[in-house]
């Protein structure tokens, strides 16, 4: 949602000799997205063309669907450098598979560097990690904590709105990570030879438990919001509301298992790769507390 040893050395945000700023285009798999939307904005702001991908044509957007490879040709015309994201999640057991396949057309097509959103502590997601590896484009792998924007446009929007957060998270503590950190990150590695062949793993500056996450949501949005833990049985039941039941036992694994206390633990990547400290949970919370998101 978000571990082999990451790649040594540090990088400014500040571009290297060596940056590649004029690339025709660059292509945002998973545009419409958390991190994709704001990688989008922050090439954008440098004067960086994109192309937006995603399952839904709507809004300006390439139609790209995992399961129809006669939709990533027209995607990758023209393309340089690729960003990419894989819907559901990269463990899912068909992301290696796809993730090569893709690679190759990309680089097939003229694409040149490959920046992939992966996650943290998980290695389900080390086989499409390895196909980007070997794609023959340059590439830098994102390894991602938990969102602190899952909370504000994520699947537990609903659950602060309503003042309780019911989760299997028991007491683990989490390291999360604010997306305008990974976005941040990413374009700088879709921006400057300096990240090509890095792994990175995108931490927040300290751990916090759900009930800790959870009081600071409440101290910023003035009002009461508990953490209440459950079981993974409990929760796929609500799953289940929304989600098929192949779809609710994945998740319902993939949340239990990422939050067991195995990555309860901080990374030095996105200071490596910024030379700054990563954004506060507290900071998070004032910010989506002042839009209304969760009144």
């Amino acid at each position: 949602m978000n571990t082999i040893h990451e790649t040594t050395g540090s990088a400014s945000s500040a571009p290297s000799a060596a940056a590649q700023t004029t690339s025709p285009t660059t292509l945002i798999v998973g545009g419409t997205g958390k991190t994709g939307r704001r990688v989008a904005q922050g090439l954008e702001a440098k004067g960086i063309p994109v192309r937006i991908a995603s399952r839904s044509s709507g809004a300006g957007a390439t139609k790209f669907d995992w399961e129809d490879e006669s939709t990533w040709a027209p995607a990758l015309r023209g393309i340089d450098a690729v960003y990419l994201t894989y819907f559901p999640d990269l463990c899912d057991p068909r992301a290696p598979q796809h993730i090569r396949a893709f690679s190759k057309k990309a680089v097939e097509c003229g694409v040149t560097r490959i920046v992939l959103l992966s996650g943290r502590g998980e290695p389900q997601c080390w086989p499409s990690e390895k196909a980007v590896r070997e794609s023959g484009a340059k590439f830098t792998i994102l390894r991602c904590s938990w969102f602190n924007q899952n909370f504000s446009e994520g699947q537990l929007l609903d659950a602060v709105r309503s003042g309780e957060i019911a989760f299997p998270a028991g007491n683990c503590a989490e390291p999360f990570i604010d997306v305008d950190d990974i976005a941040d990150v990413a374009v700088a590695a879709l921006t400057d030879d300096a990240h090509s062949g890095k792994l990175y793993e995108l931490t927040g500056p300290r751990l916090l438990t759900f009930a800790e996450a959870a009081a600071e949501m409440s101290r910023a949005a003035g009002r009461p919001i508990q953490y209440v833990p459950v079981s993974g049985e409990e929760y796929a039941k609500v799953l289940a509301e929304f989600f098929p039941p192949d779809q609710v036992t994945f998740l319902t694994d993939l949340f239990l298992f990422v939050l067991d206390g195995h990555n309860a633990h901080l990374s030095d990547g996105v200071e490596r790769a910024l030379g700054r400290k990563p954004r506060d949970f507290a900071d998070f919370a004032r910010k989506a507390a002042a839009t209304g998101i969760w009144s």
